[in-house]
C-alpha cells in the first residue's frame, strides 16, 4: 500500500480466492460505500468476468445491476441478462475478427519465457499475466498495431495484458443500465452519471460520464491521462479509495441540490 498505512484491524476482507484473502478495503471506505448505496444507485463496474466478480462481497450489495467483463456481461439481480448478451455477441462479429483468429495470433507472438498466463475470459476478451521484466521490447507496440487494425485494442495493467474487441466497452454498458434505469423509474431519463476507474479500458467510460475521478495510481496515472470532466485523487493506494467515495457523495449532493 502507499500513502497512509492500515493496520490489519482497520481493513475489511472482501474476497477471497481458494480459501485465501485477497481482496481488502478500508473500513471507512466499506462504510463509505454503504452509505452512497443507501441513498443513490450505485452500479459496480468491471474487468472481471461474472464468476470472478461473484467473489467479492462488496459492501453495499446486493445490486441491481451490476456490469461485468469490460461491459460484456450485465447482471441483473445479480442473474446474466441474456438480451444483453446476444446484443454484445453480434456487435462483436460485426466489429472485426473473431476471438479465435486473435488468440492464434497472439499465441504465435509469446512464448513462456515471459508469459505464465494465458487466460480467455468469457469466451469474449483474453489476457496474459507476464513477467515485464522479460517482456520483449516492442511487444506491446506491435500487439496494439495488429490488433487495431482489426477492431480489437490492447491494454497493459502491470502483470496483465488485456486484449479486447472494441465493441465490448463498459459505456456501452454503462448507458443501457441508464436506460433501464429510467425506464423502470429509478433514474430520471437525464440524470448525470459519475464514474470512477484506474485502467485504460476505463476511459471511454470515464470520458462518457458527466464527471468522472481516478486515483493517483494505476495505468492511466502512468499514462497521464486527463480529460475536462476528470478528478484526480490526492493520494494513491488503498488510501484513494475512501477519497473517491468522498467525491461520489459530494457530487451526488451537489446534483441533489441543483
Amino acid at each position: 500500500m502507499t500513502g497512509t498505512q492500515y493496520s490489519a484491524g482497520n481493513l475489511r476482507c472482501i474476497e477471497y480466492y481458494e480459501g485465501a484473502p485477497l481482496s481488502y478495503v478500508t473500513e471507512t471506505a466499506a462504510r463509505q460505500l454503504e452509505d452512497l448505496t443507501s441513498a443513490h444507485t450505485v452500479v459496480p463496474t468491471t474487468t472481471r468476468t461474472p464468476e470472478q466478480f461473484r467473489r467479492i462481497d462488496l459492501p453495499g450489495g446486493p445490486w441491481r445491476y451490476a456490469i461485468t467483463s469490460n461491459g460484456g456481461a450485465l447482471l441483473a439481480d445479480g442473474e446474466l441478462d441474456d438480451q444483453w448478451r446476444r446484443h454484445v455477441e453480434v456487435a462483436v462479429r460485426e466489429g472485426g475478427a473473431g476471438l479465435d483468429e486473435v488468440t492464434a495470433e497472439l499465441r504465435r507472438r509469446i512464448s513462456e519465457s515471459w508469459v505464465s498466463k494465458f487466460r480467455i475470459a468469457d469466451e469474449l476478451f483474453c489476457y496474459l499475466v507476464v513477467d515485464v521484466a522479460a517482456q520483449p521490447a516492442g511487444f506491446l507496440e506491435d500487439w496494439q498495431a495488429w490488433c487495431h487494425s482489426r477492431g480489437w485494442n490492447v491494454s497493459q495493467q502491470g502483470r496483465k495484458i488485456y486484449t479486447m474487441p472494441d465493441s465490448v466497452c463498459k459505456s456501452h454498458a454503462v448507458a443501457e443500465v441508464h436506460r433501464r434505469l429510467a425506464e423502470e423509474g429509478v433514474l430520471d431519463a437525464d440524470a448525470p452519471v459519475f464514474a470512477a476507474g484506474d485502467g485504460a479500458l476505463d476511459a471511454e467510460m470515464l470520458m462518457a460520464a458527466d464527471a468522472a475521478i481516478r486515483p493517483r495510481h494505476g495505468e492511466l496515472e502512468l499514462l497521464e491521462w486527463q480529460h475536462s470532466n476528470l478528478s484526480v485523487t490526492e493520494h494513491s493506494g488503498i488510501t484513494a479509495g475512501e477519497e473517491i467515495l468522498s467525491w461520489f457523495a459530494r457530487s451526488a449532493r451537489a446534483e441533489g441540490a441543483s
